[in-house]
């Protein structure tokens, strides 16, 4: 029988598998996967990760025994790596790899048919060090080289904006463009795959703030017949490597959600021209001790973390735009305007600027509830976000480095609610701009190990390409 729609993909056990095993994921252990497998009859497991062309892969296995169970969770499996990470530098005759297994980042896949246990993984090299070209090892080492440098942890948020399309019919009468922000049923159709969405990824450990329609709409009439509402799915604070494997994960179950639904699922920084496209905008706390650090002084200044990174990330920002805008469209994103950012300044206001300062809200005492934050703007949905995110940590350290990072600020701020001065630099309008920024900054990139010379050898010659 064929199971209903609005239930097909639902999380099962509501508490995800913390609430199951009893105990955090930091205390997950090989026997307790075991366990979990014996007591939910799981059939396979599947070792999912990120390959060199930024999508999920999965390496699956019907395990033989208990021996064979426990070697894959503790082991995992070795790979091609040459054609996992094509181009990349690792000759075909010496490929194999080895997919490892990170226990704590387990989950029950929501879409199997047969019950499976995912298991997110790393990437190791034939000497069994991590591999320097996979996306999980430079994002993994540029955190490393952060907390050596600074002392300080970068944790991260993404705004996942997606656009959901469907086939025209005579019930779709209420959407309407730049009209759908925080829009309710049936004002728009795609509420329920969104709600189901942030229930499932909260069930296999992806941390979620919010959820959310957004101003994008786009007329049957002007795409034969297909309308388009635009989403958004707001990730929780996390480290890093977490916060990217959060934006993969959310896109994937998305994409697997429109697809159950007869639906199309697009991050495309570009549906139409003329309408609003879709950013990544990526919050970043710096942390310490666990617990996120001062955006400004009590006299209203930025603190020193702050400016290390906002001085950062406005020098980076162009060569960031080689993990972050990644196809033509994104520069039509950015020239279009519509609350893109297309000029490298920073500020608290501008929607146009790179970096901005949300408000951080407070309860009527005052009290922060929630950690305040730093808002990089220029990403959009065709980008890679372990190597964005593994930029970003070097950016910090690129700004601390800075010699007169007052002075860099103080060029670089922005008008205000009034907007930026015609004098401010604007961000590249194409891949021959972003390849000589990426270039001219290559040392911070490659500084601490974290991205290979070979690789941004390669990025660059795509650029010049292109």
């Amino acid at each position: 029988m064929k199971e209903p729609e609005s239930e097909r993909g639902a999380p099962k056990g509501g508490e995800g598998l913390e609430g199951e095993l009893g105990k955090p994921r930091s205390e997950w252990t090989v026997d307790d996967l075991v366990d979990l497998v014996g007591s939910r009859n799981i059939r396979i497991v599947s070792l999912m990760h990120v390959g060199g062309d930024g999508c999920l892969k999965t390496l699956d296995f019907v395990p033989r025994s208990l021996t064979h169970l426990k070697d894959i969770i503790e082991a995992g499996e070795r790979a091609d790596g040459s054609s996992l990470f094509a181009g990349m530098g690792i000759p075909t005759g010496a490929s194999d790899i080895v997919l490892r297994p990170r226990v704590e980042r387990a989950f029950l896949d929501p879409f199997a048919p047969i019950p499976t246990l995912v298991l997110m993984c790393g990437h190791d090299s034939r000497d069994g060090t991590p591999l320097p070209q996979s996306p999980d090892t430079i994002l993994r080492r540029a955190c490393d080289h952060l907390f050596e440098k600074i002392g300080v942890e970068l944790w991260a948020l993404g705004e996942v904006e997606y656009f959901l399309g469907k086939r025209w019919d005579e019930t779709d009468i209420y959407g309407a463009d730049d009209r759908g922000y925080h829009a309710a049923s049936p004002f728009v159709f795609g509420e329920g795959l969104r709600r189901q969405a942030l229930a499932i990824l909260a069930e296999i450990g992806v941390p979620i703030k919010y959820g959310h329609s957004e101003v994008g709409y786009i007329e049957a009439k002007e795409t034969e017949g297909v309308i388009w509402e635009q989403h958004e799915i707001e990730l929780s604070l996390s480290p890093l490597s977490d916060a990217a494997d959060g934006i993969i994960l959310s896109q994937w179950v998305l994409r697997n959600l429109a697809y159950q639904r007869g639906m199309r699922c697009s991050t495309d920084p570009m549906m139409l021209e003329g309408h609003a496209g879709n950013g990544l905008h990526i919050h970043f706390a710096p942390m310490k001790n666990g617990l996120p650090m001062a955006i400004k002084d009590g006299n209203g200044n930025l603190s020193e973390s702050a400016a290390w990174l906002i001085g950062g990330l406005v020098q980076l920002g162009e060569a960031l735009m080689a993990f972050g805008n990644r196809v033509e469209d994104s520069f039509a994103r950015l020239v279009q305007g519509k609350e893109a950012p297309n000029t490298i300044v920073w500020g608290e206001f501008d929607r146009n600027a790179l970096i901005r300062l949300p408000i951080v809200a407070t309860d009527s005492q005052g009290r922060i509830v929630t950690p305040p934050t730093i808002e990089f703007r220029l990403a959009d949905g065709s980008a890679l976000p372990h190597l964005l995110l593994a930029g970003a940590a070097l950016a910090m350290i690129r700004g601390r480095d800075t010699a007169d990072l007052d002075g860099l600020l103080q060029r670089t701020v922005s008008g205000g609610a009034a907007g930026v001065s015609e004098a401010a630099a604007k961000v590249p309008r194409n891949f021959a701009e972003v390849a000589e920024a990426l270039a001219r900054d290559r040392a911070t990139f490659e500084s601490g190990g974290a991205f290979p010379a070979g690789m941004i050898d390669r990025v660059i010659a795509r650029l010049k390409a292109r």
